[in-house]
């Protein structure tokens, strides 16, 4: 089975061991990025199985129906990038392992690096030392200050408990259902949504972007943080209203902002406006890049591909598609 790996950046895939599951198989491994439809047809031409790593390339109906050999594609995590109901006219599966139950402690832990350096303004005083300036700020930090997690589900469920290990009061705010399981953890509960943005020092966002959670902060939101304030988004860009962020910080509340995902991904602008800010401090969507996250990212993708070999296709999305698939 001829099978293509997109945006693997770093080509790390073929050093990983689950990458051996794929051993008697042609497969080609593209490391640069393209979103051009007629480029991504040109390399994908004879592509039976497509790897894609999270939502990095946008599969749409005018690349599909360009695509007559594919037959699979394999993935782990949502699927927005995707048109299923186009995988499914054209009689493509799609596997997508929701590891059910598993938080990624890799954002997690990306999350709280992001809180110190900015706090402790790291990235500054690095480069404030290589250009040999000592000590040119004062750094604010974590203990007894307010964590604020917008979204309690699995990575900020394990995010709470980190703060708590800072001592930092932990408030949480979101559904019912969410401020529900937090209570029974053990967290304070915001009263209300304005109360949870002024009270907390830093706020962290932990929440999938799925249509109700679109622009679900808001710049009035934004606004009734504290001066001396960080917000941090780790999760996805879309969940702050568009441009308020950068508004917000130049408005200065809130005072700083720590983000590893843009509402268009990759990044290589550097004139980008969050890129120029000397409160922000930025990274290129690393949350889940981690040598062994991705070892059980792609021991789950490609383990897809051998039960589609096997005649026993398994996570798929668009089920339907079963009776028509292309063999």
């Amino acid at each position: 089975m001829n099978i293509t790996i997109l945006d693997d950046y770093h080509d790390t895939v073929r050093t990983l061991a689950s990458f051996s599951k794929l051993a008697g198989h042609p497969v080609t491994i593209w490391n640069d990025h393209t979103k051009d439809v007629d480029t991504l047809a040109a390399r994908l031409n004879d592509t039976e199985a497509l790897v894609l790593i999270r939502e990095r390339t946008p599969i749409r109906a005018p690349l599909l129906e360009r695509l007559n050999r594919l037959k699979l594609i394999s993935q782990r995590s949502v699927y927005p990038h995707i048109d299923v109901d186009a995988c499914t006219k054209c009689g493509v599966i799609v596997s997508s392992s929701m590891h059910p139950g598993k938080p990624s402690y890799a954002t997690a832990e990306l999350t709280w690096g992001l809180v110190i350096a900015a706090l402790r303004q790291i990235p500054q005083q690095m480069a404030a030392l290589k250009a040999g300036k000592w000590q040119t700020a004062v750094g604010v930090g974590l203990r007894g200050k307010k964590l604020g997690i917008y979204g309690y589900g699995r990575i900020g469920g394990v995010v709470a408990g980190y703060g708590k290990a800072f001592g930092m009061k932990v408030l949480v705010w979101g559904r019912d259902a969410a401020l529900a399981r937090a209570r029974a953890d053990g967290y304070s509960v915001a009263r209300s949504r304005q109360e949870f943005f002024e009270q907390c020092d830093v706020i962290s966002l932990h929440m999938r972007l799925v249509d109700a959670t679109r622009g679900i902060v808001t710049a009035a939101d934004l606004a009734r943080m504290k001066p001396t304030a960080l917000i941090v988004n780790t999760s996805r860009a879309p969940l702050i209203e568009p441009g308020a962020l950068v508004n917000a910080l130049r408005a200065g509340r809130p005072g700083m902002a720590a983000v590893d995902v843009y509402e268009e991904e990759p990044v290589t602008d550097t004139r980008h406006p969050l890129l120029t800010m000397s409160n922000v401090v930025c990274t290129p969507h690393i949350g889940y890049v981690e040598r062994d996250g991705y070892e059980s990212q792609f021991d789950d993708i490609f383990d897809q591909i051998l039960a589609y070999l096997a005649g026993k296709p398994t996570n798929v999305v668009n089920p339907e598609v079963l009776e028509s698939a292309r063999t």
